[in-house]
C-alpha cells in the first residue's frame, strides 16, 4: 500500500475538502482525486461521500483513517530514525526551558556545547510551559525541562522526573534582615517579595507553614518568568526572592547573595522534569543534553 496515498487521504479527512487538502499538499485537485481513487481501488470500497460542499468519511473510511494515522506515523518515525542514525553526534538540540531550569542551565549549556560540541546546532526556547508544550507537539522542540507540576499528564507525553530542588528565601549579602538573630515571615513581609509564578502545590505548602497570609497572591509583589532578572533585582535592592536556592548558587558562592534563615524554614521544593513526545524517536545527540542536565541539576 502506498504511504503517499494514505497521507493524501488523511489530508482530505482532516480538512473535509479536496481543495484545502490539495493546497496543503501542494497538489492539483485532479492529482489528489486520482490518489484517493487509487486507495479506494486498493481497499475495494468508497472512503468518502460528498455531502453538500463537504466530504465525509464512509464507515469504511472511518476504519481506514484510524489505521492510516498509525501507519503514516510509523513510516515517519522509520524515516526519522534512519536520518538520526546518519547524523550520529551531529544534528541539533532543540530544548525548551522553564524559569528555574533556564536560570540553572541556559548559559552553562550553550557554553558547554560551544566548547565541546561545536558541530551541534543548539536552540533554546524560554516561554510559558503551555506554549512550550505546543511547540513540542508541533515538533519545533525535541524536549522540555520544566516544572513538573505545570505539565498535565497526557498520553502523548513522556514525563521523566529530573530533580527535586529546595526552595527558600534569598537576599543580597548586605540585607538588613541578615543582622537579625531570628527572622520571621512578618519581618520578610516588610520588604518587596519576588518570585516566578508558583504552582498550587507550593501555595498550599506556604499556607500550611505560615498561614493563609503567605499565599503567593498576597505576598508576591514582583513576579516574572525570568529568574536571572529577579536575581539582579535582589542583588541591587532589599527585595527578597522566594525561589529555588540553586538558581542563585554562583552568586551566593561569590558572596553577593545569601540565604535568609526564615523561621520556620521553608519546606517547599521545585520538581523539574524532562518532557518528550511519546513514541517519537530521540536523536542520539540528545544524549549530550541528558548527561549535561543530570550533572547540573543537583541541589
Amino acid at each position: 500500500m502506498n504511504i503517499r496515498h494514505l497521507e493524501h487521504f488523511l489530508a482530505v479527512a482532516e480538512t473535509g475538502s479536496f481543495s484545502r487538502a490539495a493546497e496543503r499538499l501542494h497538489l492539483t485537485q485532479s492529482a489528489l482525486s486520482r490518489s484517493i481513487q487509487s486507495l479506494e481501488d486498493e481497499v475495494s470500497g468508497r472512503l468518502l461521500d460528498r455531502v453538500g460542499k463537504r466530504n465525509e468519511l464512509t464507515p469504511l473510511g472511518r476504519q481506514v483513517v484510524e489505521r492510516a494515522r498509525r501507519i503514516v506515523l510509523e513510516a515517519s518515525e522509520l524515516r526519522r530514525g534512519a536520518e538520526l542514525m546518519r547524523q550520529a553526534n551531529a544534528g541539533a538540540v532543540r530544548v525548551g526551558l522553564g524559569s528555574g531550569p533556564g536560570a540553572l542551565l541556559m548559559t552553562p549549556l550553550m557554553c558547554h556545547m560551544a566548547q565541546h560540541h561545536p558541530q551541534v546546532r543548539v536552540r533554546v526556547v524560554r516561554a510559558p510551559t503551555e506554549l512550550q508544550l505546543v511547540k513540542l507537539r508541533t515538533r519545533e522542540l525535541d524536549a522540555l525541562i520544566v516544572d513538573m507540576r505545570a505539565v498535565p499528564p497526557e498520553p502523548d507525553l513522556n514525563i521523566e522526573p529530573v530533580a527535586e530542588m529546595q526552595g527558600g528565601w534569598i537576599v543580597r549579602a548586605g540585607h538588613p534582615l541578615l543582622a537579625q538573630r531570628t527572622v520571621t515571615l512578618d519581618d520578610v513581609l516588610r520588604y518587596p517579595i519576588a518570585s516566578t509564578p508558583l504552582s498550587h502545590e507550593v501555595a498550599r505548602q506556604l499556607a500550611a507553614q505560615y498561614g493563609g497570609r503567605a499565599l503567593p497572591a498576597r505576598i508576591v509583589t514582583l513576579e516574572c518568568d525570568d529568574v536571572e532578572s529577579m536575581i539582579d533585582v535582589v542583588e541591587r535592592t532589599d527585595t527578597v526572592l522566594l525561589g529555588v536556592l540553586a538558581t542563585a548558587r554562583e552568586r551566593m558562592a561569590a558572596g553577593a547573595l545569601a540565604v535568609l534563615p526564615v523561621r520556620p524554614a521553608l519546606r517547599a521544593t521545585a520538581r523539574f522534569a524532562y518532557v518528550t513526545l511519546a513514541g517519537r524517536s530521540e536523536a542520539p545527540v540528545m544524549a549530550i543534553l541528558r548527561e549535561f542536565v543530570a550533572q547540573r541539576m543537583v541541589d
